[in-house]
Formats: structure tokens, C-alpha cells, sequence
């Protein structure tokens, strides 16, 4: 049972919590506005779609950005205790530095679990039909690619044709067993190819023995020829990879659905790891925060606080990014690129720990 100190301290945390998420909704909704005015500026879209567009994108933004949100809170929440000359009464009713990181790191994790099981599952909903409308309005929207139970299919128009391409895999650099339907503009059968291997590196595709059927009859060409689509294997993949757009539920499925077909899960896997981690992650920031206020706050103003906070945030983001992406080429393993950056953080904050209790 909490005592009222405790209350006191988790209620002022979550009211930090709250008004500082409220300052940067205000932000990126600002920013999301501004460039879905420029997104869709040659459209004939009502004036008030740019403000619906960026409604939808605010809140997966906010998710990704709520590690930085929860540093700030724990440094505006120590900093007001420290002003207030709060820390002395809570340390005389048994609450020490350490007890009220302990309570600060249990109270952000079970806001970090509620995030992930909730909020992030609403925000990818959002995410979803956010990148659904934009692609019925993108002028690329002729070029779409999926995964389904039935395999991969890809949609593509190029010199006045329109192809759909099934395959029901890929491994490496190779679509597997794919036909490709060529139509006219007015969707009338020209062709149909049949391969077994195609190379799509490029967007010069090479068909290892095509089998083509055309007029209902059968020709054979030579062994291997090479076919010009709009597509190559970093296109398709950056067309897989949107995988904010989906909740955990669909993440998991889509997993399934890419070991069937031998499709790179490596992104899927990194993300879910991610977002398993993140309540701990969560933790860990605020253990940052109340690190650089009590070791700072004698000798250096806030505003100096505030900018190490932000640097450090920076550091952590780009050290995140650069294993994830490593992660997802394969040039690591793809745990470690998850767990590497958990592992920097968690020290920063053991030595944290070190540190508060000293003090």
C-alpha cells in the first residue's frame, strides 16, 4: 500500500508526464500540418484534410518520441523538488534518493506497459489508415506491393502496360516460382510468364527459364532474359518495412506469414523486441534524468540540465538507430542490435544508481 509521500510523488510525476506530452502533441501536430499542407497542396482535398492527415500521424510519433518525454519529466520533477526544498520532508518520511528512483522506475514502467499494449496499439490503427489515404493520393499509388497467404504481389505500370506479379517467396536476391500477367491499358490479357527464379537486385529484372504463354499457346525462349519493371529488391523491401502501421497482433501474424514465404523478418523481430523493451527503456530514462539534475543541480542551472538531457537523448536515438539498422541489413545479429543500445542505457543508469545512492 502506497503512503501518501509516495502518491504524492507518482501523481506529480504523471502530471509532469501528462503536460509535457501535451507541449509536444502541440509540436508535431504543428509540424505534421505544415507538411501535409505541402503534401497535398496541388490535390483538390478539402482545406481540412491536412489538419485530419495529421491527426492520425500524431500519436505513433509521440510513442516513438516518449523516451526523450520521459527524461524531461523526471528532470522537470526532480528540479521542482529541489526548488520547493521537498527532498528534505520526503527523506524524513523515509523516502531516500534511492526509494524514490525505485518508485519513479516502477511507476514508468507500468505507464511503459500500458503504452506498448495500449496506446502503441492505437497509434499503429491511426498509423495505418494515416499511410492507407496518403497512398490513394500519392501519384505512385499504381505501384503497390504485398504479402498475403497466397504469396507475394506486386502491381506495376510500365511502357503503357500493367503487369501483377505473384511469387511465393523470396530468398536473397530471388523471387521464387512467380508469374507475371502483362495487360494492356484496358486490361486485356497480352501475356503470361511463369519462372521459376528472377533476379530483382535491379530494376532490370533477369527471368531464369521463363515459360511464356500468350494467344493460349506456349513458347519457349532461351534461358534467361531480362524484364524492366519499376521495382527492384530495395524497393520491395521499403514497401514491407512501414511497420509502425501495425499492432502487435498483426506484427506477429506478419511474421508468420514471412518465415512461410522466406522473407527477411529481421525488421519485424527488431521492432517487436523494441517494443518489449520499452517500458525498461522507459526506466532507464528516468533514472538518467534524476542522475543529471541531483549531480548538476548545485553547480549548474536548469537550462544547462535541460540541453545535457537533450544531448543525451540525441546520443541514445543515433546509437539506437545506427544498430537497428545494422540489425535489419544482417550485419548483426539482430538481438544485439536491440539489446546493445538497452545495454548502454542500463549502464548510464547503474552508474546513476551508484551515484543517487551516494548522494
Amino acid at each position: 500500500m502506497l503512503d501518501i509521500y509516495q502518491k504524492y510523488l507518482i501523481i506529480k510525476f504523471i502530471k509532469k508526464l501528462i503536460s509535457i506530452s501535451i507541449i509536444f502533441i502541440f509540436l508535431i501536430f504543428v509540424l505534421n500540418t505544415l507538411e501535409e499542407i505541402s503534401f497535398l497542396k496541388n490535390s483538390d482535398k478539402n482545406f481540412l484534410f491536412p489538419y485530419l492527415l495529421s491527426l492520425l500521424n500524431v500519436p505513433i510519433t509521440l510513442f516513438e518520441i516518449f523516451p526523450f518525454i520521459f527524461l524531461l519529466s523526471g528532470q522537470f520533477l526532480i528540479y521542482e523538488i529541489y526548488k520547493n526544498n521537498e527532498l528534505d520532508l520526503l527523506k524524513q518520511n523515509s523516502l531516500s534518493n534511492l526509494k524514490i528512483v525505485k518508485l519513479l522506475f516502477l511507476t514508468a514502467l507500468i505507464i511503459g506497459i500500458f503504452n506498448v499494449t495500449i496506446f502503441y496499439n492505437f497509434s499503429s490503427f491511426l498509423k495505418f489508415h494515416y499511410s492507407n489515404i496518403k497512398n490513394q493520393i500519392s501519384k505512385d499509388n499504381k505501384y503497390l506491393a504485398m504479402v498475403l497467404e497466397t504469396g507475394i504481389w506486386i502491381k506495376d505500370e510500365i511502357n503503357n502496360k500493367k503487369l501483377i506479379i505473384n511469387s511465393v517467396g523470396i530468398k536473397d536476391d530471388f523471387l521464387l516460382d512467380a508469374t507475371i500477367n502483362e495487360f494492356d491499358s484496358e486490361f486485356n490479357l497480352i501475356q503470361t510468364l511463369q519462372i521459376k527464379k528472377i533476379d530483382i537486385k535491379n530494376n532490370l529484372w533477369v527471368l531464369y527459364d521463363p515459360l511464356i504463354t500468350k494467344d493460349n499457346a506456349e513458347i519457349i525462349t532461351s534461358n534467361k532474359i531480362e524484364y524492366l519493371t519499376n521495382f527492384n529488391k530495395k524497393r520491395i523491401n521499403s514497401l514491407f518495412s512501414n511497420v509502425s502501421t501495425l499492432d502487435l497482433v498483426k506484427l506477429i501474424n506478419l511474421k508468420k506469414e514471412f518465415d512461410i514465404l522466406g522473407y527477411s523478418t529481421d525488421e519485424i523481430v527488431i521492432h517487436l523486441l523494441t517494443l518489449l523493451f520499452t517500458p525498461l527503456v522507459y526506466g532507464f530514462m528516468v533514472i538518467i534524468s534524476i542522475l543529471l539534475v541531483i549531480n548538476f543541480n548545485k553547480n549548474k542551472s536548469f537550462l544547462f540540465n535541460i540541453v545535457v538531457g537533450i544531448s543525451v537523448s540525441v546520443i541514445i536515438y543515433y546509437i539506437n538507430f545506427l544498430f537497428s539498422s545494422l540489425g535489419s541489413s544482417s550485419k548483426i545479429p539482430v538481438l544485439l542490435s536491440v539489446l546493445f543500445p538497452l545495454s548502454i542505457i542500463g549502464i548510464l543508469s547503474t552508474i546513476g544508481l551508484i551515484q543517487i545512492n551516494d548522494n
